[in-house]
């Protein structure tokens, strides 16, 4: 039983039962205010409800809609969501062709389409009007009596499909005008398209879901504004903007629609139609350049794809006197971009390793002119997305570049496959420093095991032992360990031991006296703790809650670094990925030399004296934290719990003992209160450390 058949069932109320006139009038006025509120923001960006304010509206007249069924409407806002699947699409046959435009892809080209225009009006006082070109699908939608009615895809501009269903899912095209004064029949022209965001977003949920993706935002588009179901359109991210009018009917002869381009597009955008915001009325052909290069520039910033810029004539009179063509309007022509796909062949994968690491395998291309500049590197990002795309070293391949991005090859062309091409495998050690190079938990990318002496990774390796949590050596800050590193002074943490003031003092805006005070501060740093000396070796995902768990369960140096990681798995904190790293880590011979130079450095720490579990304060007591703390980080009062034998916990259950609370706490604390479970704020948590002497 549906849902709607299911409340009528419960609720047998004929609206002949009722005023009908209240009842319409509720209906008409929820249609209004969730209209207002959606145009706001899906058009405007600028809600003025909460999200829930909104859903109480909609569900209310959902409610109406399910007990009186009569009282639906096609522009009622709850006809959005996804209809019955369709067999096939109707064809529409446009009364007024959706004809193409002439291209254009050099500044005199667009010089010769105003002399053109000028030559047919026999003067040169006309303006044009300037609007990006959209990388979408065209669409035409018709509205009667302000009423959306019919949307169609251009097809090959006299006949296209019938996606009415589809379009209606789209939140930004309004169902119904706003207003009142909107011609009988108005048919608006426009593009649907899909933002980069959605279409990044949407690419990722159809790997996860292991589906195939889509090469860009256009097919993207396109694919979902086709589908038979719906539900599939409506659960895409899909965008439009009105570009201009084709059929319209209406009694007003004098309808300010009729007179200048950018009259008709702000005419649309009080009705509550979606308008670019980048247009603008230009007066001659040098304008047009410099629009076109200013819209370039921003190109790669905006939300949406676009592949040039289009210049019309403003005024519809002009229009009509410079007229047409077979296929296209002489008094309009798109200025197009530099193309930013082209096909070229994948001469060979290189793997270039990052300052964390991660293992990232480029494309080197047979140089290829692809949006406005010679690639001839593309990223491929990791082995999982060249096994999807099923590229091979060899392969003609499609490559995309969008403004300023990193050139990507998109996938190869198997038409063109050659006789011989070589798969390719990510290697099992790093390129750079030959240490083992794992990808484990299944994360994309495959990561360098050698973090102390990888040359890649030098650079951040220094920066994180140098930081206030780790050694806390004063005065070393990134620009002065970027300087270090290009001088070629330092070349793994343990050489900032054997550095001399005379060294430093050489660098860029080093004196005597800085130089003095750094070789103090790190010569201070030598003396340290265990906790603090692991957690500066910078071991993936070991931060300093588990490098106190870490010091305080093995007390020695040396029992970590021969520990298994079955036995580290007994450490609080430490589960089966974290306790792989740590293993992984100390079996790197390059690593075990670093930290060999590093003890014998003179580096230091008192002697932790353990204790038995139960002597511990707060021995098995279960704590959690919620909300944010103003004297220390979160991971600073976990790690400090844990060393008073707590077992801190992430969730409210009834075996928690204790919820310390800070500030703006939520769920928790509430769910804490429910259960009658003690809550400490910070202060409290303070005290209890001074207790402690923590």
């Amino acid at each position: 039983m549906s849902k709607t058949a299911a409340i009528k069932k419960k609720l047998p109320i004929e609206l002949s039962d009722v005023k009908k006139s209240d009842l319409v009038a509720q209906v008409q006025q929820l249609h209004k205010s969730l209209n207002y509120h959606s145009h706001r923001y899906y058009v405007l960006d600028d809600p003025e409800i909460p999200d829930v304010e909104y859903d109480k509206l909609f569900r209310q007249l959902e409610s109406l809609e399910a007990q009186y069924p009569e009282l639906i409407s096609l522009d009622s806002p709850t006809q959005r969501v996804g209809g019955k699947v369709l067999e096939n699409f109707q064809q529409v046959l446009h009364e007024m062709p959706m004809l193409s435009l002439s291209n254009a892809f050099s500044s005199d080209e667009i010089e010769d389409f105003s002399k053109r225009i000028g030559e047919r009006l026999e003067h040169d006082d006309f303006e044009l009007f300037a609007e990006p070109k959209l990388d979408g699908l065209a669409i035409s939608l018709r509205y009667e009596k302000g009423i959306l009615v019919q949307a169609a895809t251009r097809g090959d501009g006299q006949t296209g499909e019938d996606v009415t269903s589809n379009v209606r899912t789209i939140k930004t095209i309004p169902l119904r005008l706003s207003g009142n004064d909107f011609p009988k029949i108005l048919e608006v022209r426009g593009e649907i398209f899909m933002p980069k965001k959605g279409f990044e977003q949407l690419n990722q949920t159809q790997i996860n879901n292991d589906e195939k993706t889509f090469a860009n935002p256009r097919n993207a588009a396109a694919g979902s504004l086709r589908q038979l179901d719906s539900k599939i359109a409506a659960s895409r991210p899909l965008d439009m903007f009105c570009y201009g009018i084709g059929i319209v009917e209406d009694e007003n002869e004098n309808h300010p629609i009729e007179s200048t381009h950018s009259l008709i597009l702000q005419q649309l955008k009080y009705w509550g139609l979606p308008i670019c915001p980048e247009v603008k009325i230009v007066n001659n052909w040098q304008e047009c350049i410099a629009y076109y290069d200013s819209i370039l520039l921003k190109r790669s910033e905006l939300p949406y794809e676009i592949d040039g810029v289009v210049y019309k004539v403003n005024s519809i009179a002009q229009q009509q006197i410079v007229g047409f063509i077979s296929r296209a309007p002489r008094w309009a022509i798109a200025h197009k971009f530099p193309a930013e796909e082209a096909m070229t062949r994948l001469l060979n994968i290189d793997v270039q390793v990052g300052r964390t690491g991660a293992l990232t395998p480029v494309g080197r291309l047979e140089p290829v002119f692809v949006g406005g500049v010679t690639v001839t590197n593309a990223t491929l990002h990791n082995q999982s997305e060249i096994d999807r795309k099923g590229v091979r070293i060899g392969d003609m391949v499609i490559v995309r570049r969008a403004g300023d991005v990193i050139p990507e090859i998109v996938k190869p062309v198997l038409s063109k496959r050659p006789d011989k091409t070589q798969v390719f495998n990510m290697p099992e050690h790093c390129p750079i420093c030959g240490s083992l190079a794992e990808r484990i938990n299944d994360e994309a990318k495959s990561r360098c095991t050698g973090g102390l002496y990888c040359p890649a990774q030098r650079k951040e390796a220094i920066k994180h032992f140098a930081s206030r949590k780790a050694m806390d050596i004063d005065g070393l800050g990134d620009k002065l360990v970027e300087q270090m590193v290009d001088a070629e002074m330092i070349h793994d943490i343990s050489d900032l031991f054997s550095l001399s003031a005379e060294q430093i003092s050489n660098m860029e805006r080093m004196g005597e006296k800085s130089a003095d005070n750094l070789i103090k501060s790190i010569e201070a740093s030598k003396s340290t703790t265990l906790p603090r000396f692991i957690y500066a070796l910078g071991i993936r995902e070991v931060g300093e809650a588990t490098a106190l768990a870490l010091a305080n369960h093995y007390q020695l140096l040396s029992k970590i670094q021969t520990a298994k990681a079955e036995d580290l798995q007994n450490v609080p904190d430490v589960g089966p990925i974290v306790a792989h790293n740590i293993e992984t880590f100390f079996s790197q011979e390059h690593n075990d030399e670093v930290i060999k130079k590093l003890l014998s450095s003179s580096i230091h720490w008192p002697e932790i004296l353990k204790k038995e579990k139960d002597e511990l304060p707060l021995a098995d007591r279960v704590i959690v934290l919620t909300g944010s703390l103003s004297e220390m980080t979160r991971n600073d009062a976990k790690a400090r719990l844990i060393e008073l034998g707590a077992k801190v916990s992430g969730s409210v259950s009834k075996k928690t003992d204790l919820v310390i609370a800070g500030d703006k706490a939520g769920s928790k604390l509430k769910k804490a209160e429910e259960l009658d479970i003690e809550v400490m704020d910070e202060a409290g948590m303070l005290l209890l450390f001074k207790k402690y002497e923590l």
